[in-house]
């Protein structure tokens, strides 16, 4: 964390005033997710951009037609790339809370961080054996196919739907239940438990 906090750049957006509070609470989270792995310390990422709370970007989608459509969206946070990542404060408090919802926006984004510590974000992320990659994509991409087979039947599901939008944000989504909600995706999705446990040397199940 003492690294982390030497040389990564917080500014306060929107009006926010950046304080060690926020710093603090922003590195312990992301910093969880490096115990016990050799990587430095998210080496591309320069800046961290701190909003007082959910913000609205805007957004241009394109429909199977050509009609183009321009609007808002609402957000918690966003890994615009390697080098900067962006936060909603009142959501980092709330993911700090250790309420167990699943929902930590640190953890998601970081997961990113690492995703894209190859530049590029495709829900693989450097792992320490080239072995590994065979198992991990067999793992996270049955997954993968079977979170979108559930949400498509609206069945309930542990890991958040957010996470069929892409195998990045089911990495990232994964993450997040991993360290949120350990047990349970321990018992529901045991491989892919396992997959994550390996990658991140952790098993907080057993916290």
């Amino acid at each position: 964390m003492q690294i982390f906090l030497a040389e990564k750049r917080f500014e306060g957006v929107g009006g926010l005033e950046m304080t060690d509070e926020i710093r603090v609470t922003v590195a312990a989270q992301a910093c969880l997710l490096l115990l016990h792995r050799d990587d430095d310390d998210y080496p591309a990422l320069s800046t961290i951009l701190v909003y007082p709370t959910a913000y609205r970007v805007p957004v241009r989608e394109h429909s199977a037609d050509g009609l183009v459509t321009e609007g808002h969206q609402v957000r918690l946070g966003e890994a615009w790339n390697a080098e900067t990542i962006i936060l909603s404060w009142d959501d980092v408090r709330r993911g700090a809370a250790g309420d167990d919802d699943g929902h930590n926006v640190v953890f998601h984004e970081f997961a990113h961080q690492l995703d894209m510590e190859d530049r590029d974000a495709n829900g693989a992320p450097v792992l320490a054996d080239h072995a590994m990659y065979t198992a991990w994509a067999r793992v996270l991409g049955h997954e993968y196919e079977q979170l979108q087979s559930a949400v498509e039947r609206r069945e309930p599901t542990l890991l958040d739907a957010y996470g069929t939008q892409g195998p990045a944000e089911f990495f990232a989504v994964a993450t997040e239940t991993f360290f949120e909600r350990p047990v349970e995706l321990r018992d529901e999705h045991p491989e892919l438990y396992g997959q994550l446990r390996d990658f991140y040397s952790q098993d907080p199940a057993a916290w």
